[in-house]
């Protein structure tokens, strides 16, 4: 296809279910002539919209993984109206490596866009998503969550729209998903967004996007993966693309905007004195770093700049300065 150096196995075009790889063209020392295969689905039956869902934009986010395969492994086409397509793994490399980024060239996908077709695979990647597969998109939905370090309630995050259309398009998506959490952005988004993630990829084309942050600390929680595959049936669902499903009742989502994040001054072991959702008071003590190489040393006070809410807490124990420990958010 023009404009990439990326071939797909799959005709975007054609009816029916059809599943292959992307090849991202990769020389190495074991294979001259070797590729990189990201796993696709493209799902296509009748009139209706074009969702692309995509998961392992950063490799240790699982809960997005599972639930993409399952809708790739379970919906058949006479499930479906319009077009699905579904990218399990879509920055495998660091999918297979369990990171956060790729052991190839050390890219964050989600901090990549909009990539360069001639460049490093990560570039690649990006530039194709950006380039080739959104521009085929009228919706999109990107799946992450804390990763290894950080863990999140099931949130989702989206823009506020820049048309009253766009706006209630994205309430809708919102109201569908059904998470307990949505963090609103109060700023960015549009065809002008300069930001370099899918997310950003996705306003600079068009597209109605949303993102999730669905768990994390490296794990899959089974509450949150059973939230995601049933949020994931009702965007299809709410969407007109999968007809026959029954969605349940909606439990409601509490909107809320980002306040900020409080980071590790020190280095040590952080004992959080807060959890996800607990309120927080502007000065609040919300953790403390102990120095167990220096016994005699007290530990270190860490306090909110903020006031509101936990909305994402640090998974690892171990911290530097600069890592982020806590994401407080307000109501909207």
């Amino acid at each position: 296809m023009a404009g990439t150096s990326i071939t797909a196995e799959i005709d975007f075009e054609a009816i029916g279910k059809h599943s292959g790889y992307l090849r991202v063209p990769h020389s190495v020392h074991r294979s001259a002539y070797g590729w990189i295969p990201i796993p696709i689905t493209c799902i296509q039956n009748g009139e209706g919209p074009t969702l692309v869902i995509m998961a392992g934009n950063h490799g240790d986010e699982y809960e997005g993984q599972i639930a993409v395969s399952d809708l790739a492994r379970t919906l058949q086409p006479s499930d479906i109206r319009g077009r699905l397509i579904l990218l399990p793994m879509v920055n495998t490399p660091a999918a297979d490596a369990g990171s956060r980024t790729s052991p190839i060239d050390d890219g964050n996908l989600n901090r990549t866009f909009p990539g360069n077709a001639a460049g490093s695979p990560t570039e690649m990647i990006a530039h194709y998503i950006e380039e080739i597969l959104l521009p085929l998109a009228d919706y999109a939905v990107d799946l992450h969550s804390g990763g290894s370090s950080l863990f999140y309630p099931p949130t989702l995050l989206r823009g506020q729209g820049h048309s009253t259309e766009e706006a209630q398009a994205l309430l809708a998506m919102q109201k569908a998903l059904d998470l307990p959490y949505a963090w609103v952005f109060t700023s960015g988004g549009g065809r002008k967004s300069t930001a370099r993630t899918a997310m950003g990829a996705a306003n600079r084309k068009g597209v109605i996007n949303v993102m999730a942050e669905l768990g994390g600390g490296n794990t899959v929680t089974p509450d949150i993966l059973k939230l995601t595959k049933r949020g994931l049936c009702r965007v299809l669902h709410s969407l007109g693309m999968l007809p026959e499903y029954v969605p349940d009742t909606a439990n409601g989502t509490r909107e809320l905007n980002a306040q900020g994040s409080i980071y590790a001054y020190e280095k040590g072991l952080f004992e959080p004195l807060k959890d996800i959702g607990d309120d927080v008071e502007l000065g609040d003590v919300v953790g403390l770093i102990h120095h167990p190489n220096t016994p005699q040393k007290e530990p270190e006070n860490v306090t909110s700049p903020y006031t509101g809410i936990v909305l994402c807490k640090r998974a690892m124990a171990q911290v530097e300065r600069g890592d982020a420990l806590f994401q407080i958010a307000a109501d909207a």
